[in-house]
């Protein structure tokens, strides 16, 4: 389980889709508390498939300050 510090949640600059740790992602059979960093490298968007890339950190490390 990530630490705290490490649940941040990243948005799609495609398509404002929010990846949240604490709910993980259903449809991608990724269970809650795996972290975005922890995704698999082949995770994209349920919403428009983006990849991992096209995601930018709302908070935490790497976040627009």
């Amino acid at each position: 389980m990530p630490k705290p510090e490490e649940m941040y949640q990243c948005q799609t600059t495609n398509c404002g889709c929010i990846y949240n740790p604490e709910k993980g992602d259903r449809k991608g059979k990724v269970p809650k508390g795996v972290g975005f960093d922890d995704l698999p490298a082949e995770w994209k968007c349920p919403v428009c498939g983006a990849s991992k890339k096209a995601f930018r950190p709302l908070g935490g490390p790497g976040a627009a300050g």
